[in-house]
């Protein structure tokens, strides 16, 4: 793994601490729930420090996006519109938008960054899907 994709990883993990990502490790253990970055390594919810590169976390392809979530994500997508139709150029307004989208991507696990063909994710399916309930 490069030093690129390490702080890909890092970037893209720490912005989804709150919504308890699902990863792997290796055959002997079944899936974890990441809940800490101590700055060296991600810890799981039994207290275990796991090293970037030692895991891939489960993320959802974009293409596996629901028809609710889509009606959710319009909602964001037309208040985004509205924000980059102001005459007022960057606001508050404008960046909140983009992070409302963000936060959506986030919350439901979606691979936003293509680490699933970088190698670097694991694909939820319907027949692997540790966040299913």
């Amino acid at each position: 793994m490069t030093q690129e994709e390490k702080e890909l990883l890092i970037k893209d993990l720490c912005s989804r601490l709150q919504y308890e990502i699902k990863a792997w490790e290796d055959n002997e253990y079944p899936p974890f729930t990441i809940i800490g970055y101590d700055g060296a390594d991600f810890i799981d919810n039994d207290g275990w420090e796991h090293r970037i590169g030692t895991f891939k976390p489960y993320l959802r392809p974009m293409s596996s996006m629901t028809e609710e979530e889509e009606i959710e994500f319009e909602k964001i997508f037309e208040l985004e519109l509205k924000a980059l139709e102001s005459p007022e150029g960057h606001t508050i307004e404008s960046a909140a938008s983009s992070v409302f989208a963000i936060d959506f991507y986030n919350k439901y696990h979606f691979d936003y960054r293509g680490l699933i063909e970088k190698g670097l994710a694991i694909a939820v399916t319907e027949n692997n899907n540790p966040y299913k309930e």
